[in-house]
């Protein structure tokens, strides 16, 4: 049987009307009885009914999403994953607003952060890891915005909370299934080389990866020489030209792990050198291009993040952030899938 704020007014010996004052922290109550309206709740369990009390509001919660501009396939597929969220919630007096910004510019990203003032109750955003970003998330904040990082973390910033994979353990995944489907070198073949690309190491994701990546590389694979990284922007004809580099100046390359986007660059430059077959390439999120390649034996693995999970956790962590609620950790831990062409859903 569901409690009730009746069955608790009842407990407590007060009206409606106090317990519905002291449950959303109103003032005119006197201290002692908001302690036996707390002590009657927590005797009873009660647990109000949030979408009652969030469809009685005066006026509708109002977040904002701030993604990237470009090509990016993953970050186009969150986006349609916020829109979904934001029609199903529109009915619970939720509304939801998209931004785009390039988020590898962060004075661009600062500004557009500066820009919202207290115009948003929540505001989700795809991080950059700078100064700029993080005075303004901070910014936000202090005029009472909450805030979460989505896909890449700002963790020096006064964020509520990050909404994401581990991305260290992402690394290091990406690095024991590079290391493994190369095996071990002959010493006729010497040490064999990994190429490095990232989107840019002023993103938090990126480094993490990358950090994970080259910690596995030296400790468990010593026989495979990571090359420096490369940033791509995320942009598959940039990610493209740096492909085609490390090919000409790498002849014994024998992995290639890309830490961003821009898949459709590095698959080109593969098959103009005639190398998608012996190249073992490591990829991230699953996308049609990415499932396509699985299949086709050019990306050998895909690390992949669910930008479904990720746009309703925001959501519901924003949510439960401004109505003064623990959320429910274990549902908001966006876990790591690898997938081969053998497991592709």
């Amino acid at each position: 049987m569901r409690i009730t704020i009746q069955d608790v007014a009842r407990e407590a010996g007060v009206s409606v009307a106090t317990v519905d004052r002291v449950l959303n922290r109103r003032p005119g109550v006197r201290p002692a009885t908001v302690q036996r309206v707390e002590a009657a709740a927590d005797k009873l369990a009660y647990q109000p009914d949030r979408l009652a009390a969030r469809l009685a509001r005066a006026r509708d919660y109002r977040f904002c999403f701030i993604l990237p501009k470009g090509t990016n396939t993953f970050m186009q597929n969150l986006q349609a994953e916020v829109e979904a969220a934001a029609q199903r919630l529109s009915v619970e007096r939720v509304r939801i607003s998209v931004h785009q910004v390039d988020v590898f510019d962060a004075q661009a990203l600062a500004d557009e952060l500066e820009s919202l003032g207290d115009s948003y109750d929540g505001v989700a955003v795809v991080a950059l890891d700078h100064p700029l970003v993080r005075e303004a998330l901070n910014g936000l904040v202090e005029a009472g915005v909450k805030v979460v990082t989505l896909v890449s973390d700002a963790p020096g910033s006064k964020r509520a909370h990050y909404v994401g994979i581990d991305n260290t353990a992402a690394g290091r995944t990406a690095a024991m299934l590079l290391g493994r489907f190369v095996g071990p070198r002959s010493p006729e073949k010497g040490p064999g080389k990994v190429g490095l690309i990232a989107g840019s190491l002023a993103l938090r994701d990126h480094v993490e990866r990358q950090f994970g990546f080259e910690q596995i590389m030296a400790r468990e694979f010593p026989h495979l020489e990571v090359l420096p990284v490369r940033e791509g922007r995320d942009d598959y004809e940039k990610v493209e030209a740096v492909t085609r580099a490390l090919l000409a100046e790498t002849p014994d390359m024998v992995g290639i792990y890309n830490v961003g986007a821009g898949n459709r660059g590095i698959v080109r430059a593969l098959e103009a050198a005639g190398r998608q077959r012996d190249i073992v390439f490591i990829a991230h999120d699953l996308t049609p291009f990415t499932r396509k390649q699985l299949v086709r034996g050019t990306i050998d693995a895909v690390i992949n993040q669910d930008p479904g999970h990720e746009a309703r956790s925001a959501a519901r962590v924003l949510l439960s952030a401004c109505e003064g609620f623990d959320f429910v950790a274990d549902q908001e831990r966006i876990r790591i899938d690898v997938f081969l062409r053998d497991n592709i859903p």
